[in-house]
């Protein structure tokens, strides 16, 4: 039987608006640096060698890493970012397309399940987040599974990560819910953290079951407090 993981008693992080910013940069610039360095790659292997072959192969990658550096920066802006601030709510059909996008290298198959409509902008980003926590419980593949209930107002989301071994250690329990051993996070474990932020900031509550087969977060609105 799951075992739901529950936080202990830790330090609350508390991070400055600049160091927050810094943080979610490095994040951003970590997702980007690797395709990027490949073009580069790719351009020195053209520039050393113009045979047939040679060009081939590096044409083949710089393609290949131009597509993987738009398809994270292209989910960056919604994940991590203000993209779509002029409105407050975003498709889930256009969350699925980038989350599907940026998965599209890794060892994992994506099932988004989830009606085509637009839902608080907040509440969106939370969920391309939780697939990012998701994707890295199951470091050797699988499947993971998003579905929805409820409706836009009141959205429960639940993502399931399926693979040999998943792993979700504690710390990543602790910093989702804003607290850690030192009271700080670093540019490792900012994700994790940010997500939590969001959940906070938009009003949901984050649990998390692990099993031998499975991780499966669920993410809903949180209950009112007692009066």
């Amino acid at each position: 039987m799951a075992d739901e993981i529950k936080t202990g008693e830790l330090k609350t992080i508390d991070l400055t608006a600049l160091d927050l910013a810094a943080l979610l940069c490095s994040r951003v610039c970590h997702d980007a640096v690797g395709p990027v360095g490949a073009i580069v790659n790719g351009l020195e292997l053209l520039d050393e060698d113009d045979s047939p072959e040679t060009q081939t192969l590096s044409l083949e990658l710089i393609r290949k890493s131009a597509r993987q550096a738009s398809a994270r920066l292209q989910f960056a802006r919604i994940a991590f970012g203000a993209a779509g601030s002029a409105g407050s709510a975003v498709d889930l059909g256009y969350a699925q397309q980038l989350t599907s996008q940026f998965m599209q290298d890794e060892k994992v198959s994506l099932n988004w399940e989830t009606p085509r409509l637009f839902v608080e902008k907040n509440r969106v980003k939370l969920l391309m987040n939780l697939v990012v926590i998701a994707l890295a419980s199951i470091p050797i593949g699988g499947t993971i599974d998003v579905k929805m209930e409820g409706d836009a107002e009141n959205p429960e989301f639940h993502v399931n990560a399926r693979g040999p071994k998943p792993r979700l250690g504690q710390h990543i329990i602790d910093l989702m819910a804003g607290k850690s051993e030192s009271g700080a996070v670093d540019a490792h474990g900012f994700q994790v953290f940010y997500t939590g932020e969001i959940a906070r900031a938009c009003g949901m509550e984050i649990t998390v079951k692990v099993d031998e087969a499975s991780v499966s977060i669920l993410a809903k609105p949180s209950e009112p407090s007692a009066t």
